[in-house]
């Protein structure tokens, strides 16, 4: 597994494969900032084909309404492509700022990485329908 990505003046954007999962690795403040990065990088892969995604905020430290926004535009993105999203986080501040915002009922959360990847995607896209919390 290679980690590539779309790199920004400082950062970047970490990017590989796992059962079937394409993983993107958010470890920057998601903010006005960093979120076009995100997204730039899921329309890439979507792109080159990948439908499955799951976003790795383990080490995310702060996400503000512009990062939820994202993650909302991306969902809405890759459901337009037959695909699915996953997210993994187990920090309560990011969670609780998901469910502040109403979406924690509408993405599959896991505590890691290597939970949200344990299972394939599902053919029909459908692989976090309804959603679940591992």
């Amino acid at each position: 597994m290679s980690e590539q990505g779309v790199a920004g003046p400082d950062v970047r954007v970490g990017c590989h494969v796992a059962n079937g999962w394409t993983v993107v690795k958010a470890d920057e403040e998601i903010d006005i900032a960093f979120a076009p990065l995100v997204r730039a990088e899921v329309g890439r892969r979507l792109a080159e084909g990948h439908r499955h995604f799951v976003l790795d905020l383990c080490d995310t430290p702060f996400i503000d309404s512009m990062g939820l926004g994202m993650i909302v535009a991306v969902t809405k993105r890759i459901r337009s492509h037959q695909g699915s999203l996953r997210i993994a986080c187990s920090d309560r501040r990011l969670l609780h700022v998901f469910a502040l915002g109403g979406l924690g009922a509408v993405y599959s959360f896991h505590d890691s990485v290597g939970q949200a990847v344990a299972q394939p995607p599902c053919a029909e896209g459908l692989a976090d329908w309804p959603p679940v919390r591992s």
